[in-house]
């Protein structure tokens, strides 16, 4: 291995200067799970799902930078082992009951739970009652359905210059917020078209009167696992970027 290249699993992955370790992965197709990763905003690394072995040291993929003659470790057991507790509990910190959910087979924490094997959530259910705001004409916030990933927040920030939303509370009092006098989403500026509406990663933002025109079975992740098909998808989760 020469030049700008890593090493991930043995397998030779070129970078560009200024690359992470997830985003040389990406651009190779080599696939590391992660959930607060995305490519148009910043590192973030509040997952941790991407945590792989960097010269044998645990280290955030989309935050690590990438270096000549790194050697990563990325789909190893010991990491996957690590990564489905992490899905567990996500699974039990909030409602997040596949069948009923209308972001099923598009759902990036669906897929990478099935991409782990994950086979139950392993751990008691101890989630509160989350509100559900449905005062906005044209999208619904399902409170206990947020993964806590920021991706809305960044979203809103960062692309589109609203700052509807943002987290409060530490721990496991931390919470999505919306930022309006009457702390609901109807009374902000948000629009459908927003990029904010558009990345959240599970069925915590749906777009009002689109539901199950995909019918379950013929969604995104219903087709093919989520290290073939990719993570960041447009609109509702019908289609690959």
């Amino acid at each position: 291995m020469s030049g700008n290249a890593i090493s991930i699993d043995g397998v030779a992955v070129a970078f560009e200067p200024g690359q992470t370790i997830m985003q040389a992965a990406e651009a190779a197709g080599v696939y590391i799970p992660h959930l607060c990763h995305h490519p148009e905003f910043a590192p973030h690394g509040s997952c941790k799902l991407c945590t792989v072995k960097v010269n044998g040291r645990n280290g955030a993929s989309c935050t690590v930078g990438a270096q000549p003659g790194m050697v990563v470790e990325n789909n190893t057991a010991e990491l996957n082992d690590g990564r489905r507790a992490l899905t567990q509990m996500l699974f039990v910190e909030g409602n997040h009951f596949c069948p009923f959910c209308e972001r099923s087979g598009n759902c990036q924490l669906q897929a990478v739970a099935y991409f782990l094997n994950m086979t139950s959530p392993h751990f008691e259910h101890f989630y509160p009652p989350r509100e559900v705001d449905a005062s906005h004409p044209e999208v619904l916030l399902d409170r206990n359905r947020c993964i806590l990933c920021e991706l809305c927040v960044r979203a809103s920030r960062e692309v589109d210059g609203k700052n509807v939303f943002g987290i409060a509370g530490r721990g496991i009092q931390a919470r999505l917020v919306v930022n309006s006098h009457s702390g609901r989403l109807g009374d902000t500026g948000l629009a459908a078209t927003d990029k904010a509406v558009q990345v959240c990663p599970v069925g915590a933002i749906i777009r009002k009167g689109t539901a199950f025109r995909v019918p379950v079975g013929k969604r995104l992740y219903d087709q093919a696992p989520i290290s073939e098909v990719g993570t960041h998808v447009t609109g509702q989760g019908h289609g690959k970027t």
